[in-house]
């Protein structure tokens, strides 16, 4: 059993920056995909960005991230981060981590088996 918890969120001012954090607690967690999804008020969960266990260039994102989120792990450490920069009203949500047993970086929330409880992250205008 993998038990995932996330770190980081907060109020940030719209065109600033947070780093989000996904602590791992679980002994084959560095074998996992790693992604970070978000649930906005009166929407559905979405995707935002993954990670495959080796980490690289294995990424992926949701396009309304790209060029503004990093996604990052630090195996010895069990750690993924999201670095989230430009933030923007949007991007207000609740982020979830998430773990999964594929090889790849993927988007399709049914590939991960473990969440985390979220952190919320408000944007202003």
């Amino acid at each position: 059993q993998e038990e995932l918890g996330e770190s980081g969120g907060g109020l940030v001012q719209a065109g600033g920056s947070l780093r989000l954090s996904c602590a791992a607690s679980g002994r084959t967690i560095n074998s996992y995909t790693m992604g970070w999804f978000r649930q906005a008020p009166g929407k559905e969960r979405e995707f935002v960005a993954s990670i495959s266990w080796s980490g690289g260039g294995n990424t992926r994102y949701a396009d309304s991230v790209k060029g503004r989120f990093t996604i990052s792990r630090d195996n010895a450490e069990k750690v993924v981060h999201l670095q989230m920069n430009n933030l923007q009203p949007e991007d207000t949500a609740v982020y979830f981590c998430a773990a999964g047993g594929g090889f790849r970086a993927t988007s399709n929330d049914y590939e991960y088996d473990y969440w985390g409880q979220g952190t919320q992250v408000t944007v202003s205008s």
